[in-house]
């Protein structure tokens, strides 16, 4: 964790914040570390028999990751792992999954492989059930906000198991036995890095800011989807991926871009090529990738028609209120769905969630969930 002082600011002061609220102490959400922050910091590290300079170094870090974790002392603490209201990153994602596994340790937890830059791609498996359920989040760096949704829904669903309780009306214990969970809540973490401001200055952030100059109708860093390569990584997996380069080099995008690059070759990006070798590694029988915006479920891949896919996915619309609805014709080649429909024959689904211009706001968070709780409850169901 980064050493951070008065005069700070970015989703590291944010998550300072959030330990401290935690903690008890009285601070704000804004990402700002100002004097009331200082103040806070100093009372925490007097209380704790730290050096009360205000600044948040290790030590201090040190004492506040419990807080974050939601575990401490060999006890979970009185609050849910997954924050709200909290701008993502790939350090937090990582933290938020310790805290489920020391709360919830029959779950597995790893790594599927590692970004550009090296950080871990991260799974969550839940289950002892024969049929194996992937859900992914987070394939566009700009699209962050499926990732708590898929946190949210990973705590939710362990708490009402080892309470032996339901979630959405369905039996948790059921649905564990039946089925065995794959989670990978960030595909993409260096992009998610990238767009909150978390991407520390240095050779991969000045190649990120070189990319989006030579696009500059592409807001930066709002409008970034790729990976940090420039690489979109939903339109990179070996499913017509030369009619997806047709497509998009027409629009313009020939070079590594912020959105709508589709790479040198199929499974050029780290990151899908861990995603391609995860889903080889298991039989999935069904899959969810999360992506924003559009409330629409997005089930078929040219004439390919998995058995039951339909019928799942009517299932998926009617319990979320989304539509169910064919990939447009300018991005319905080389995604994660069109290749596992394509490669396994079996059903998958695009969940565009929420309406409005990524990164959609926190505001939106509590219908997006709310939206997509018994879709996912009844995918997991119905697999």
């Amino acid at each position: 964790m980064i050493i951070l002082q008065e005069g700070n600011s970015g989703p590291f002061v944010q998550m300072l914040q959030l330990a401290l609220k935690r903690a008890g102490y009285d601070t704000e959400n804004n990402g700002q570390y100002n004097h009331q922050l200082t103040q806070s910091v100093r009372d925490f590290q007097t209380e704790n028999r730290l050096n009360a300079d205000g600044i948040a170094g290790k030590e201090t870090w040190n004492l506040l990751e419990p807080y974050i974790i939601g575990f401490k002392d060999s006890t979970p603490l009185p609050f849910d792992v997954v924050p709200e209201n909290i701008s993502y990153t790939a350090e937090l994602v990582g933290l938020i999954i310790q805290g489920l596994k020391l709360r919830y340790p029959f779950i597995e937890t790893g790594s599927i492989g590692k970004s550009v830059i090296g950080k871990d791609i991260q799974y969550i498996k839940i289950g002892a059930g024969e049929k194996d359920v992937f859900y992914n989040a987070e394939h566009h760096a700009n699209e962050w906000i499926t990732t708590p949704v898929l946190l949210k829904f990973a705590e939710a669903y362990l708490k009402a198991y080892t309470k032996r309780g339901t979630i959405d009306g369905k039996y948790a214990e059921d649905l564990y036995n039946a089925k065995t969970l794959y989670i990978v809540p960030a595909v993409n973490p260096d992009g998610l890095d990238t767009v909150n401001g978390a991407l520390p200055v240095g050779e991969y952030y000045n190649n990120v800011l070189a990319i989006s100059k030579n696009y500059p109708q592409i807001p930066f860093p709002d409008g970034w989807k790729a990976n940090i390569s420039g690489t979109d990584l939903n339109l990179n997996y070996p499913a017509n991926w030369n009619k997806a380069k047709q497509n998009k080099y027409a629009l313009g995008f020939v070079t590594p871009a912020p959105r709508d690059f589709v790479g040198t070759e199929p499974l050029s990006a780290p990151e899908s090529l861990s995603i391609y070798n995860f889903t080889n590694q298991h039989k999935f029988v069904l899959t969810l990738s999360y992506h924003a915006q559009g409330k629409v479920i997005y089930w078929k891949y040219l004439d390919y028609q998995p058995e039951n896919s339909y019928k799942i996915g009517k299932a998926l619309a009617e319990a979320s209120g989304y539509s169910l609805d064919i990939t447009p014709q300018e991005s319905a080649y080389a995604g994660y769905k069109d290749w596992f429909i394509q490669a396994y024959n079996k059903p998958g689904y695009t969940v565009e969630v929420g309406i409005g211009t990524s990164p959609l706001p926190w505001s939106q968070f509590d219908e997006i969930y709310k939206d997509n709780l018994p879709l996912l409850v009844t995918a997991l169901e119905m697999a």
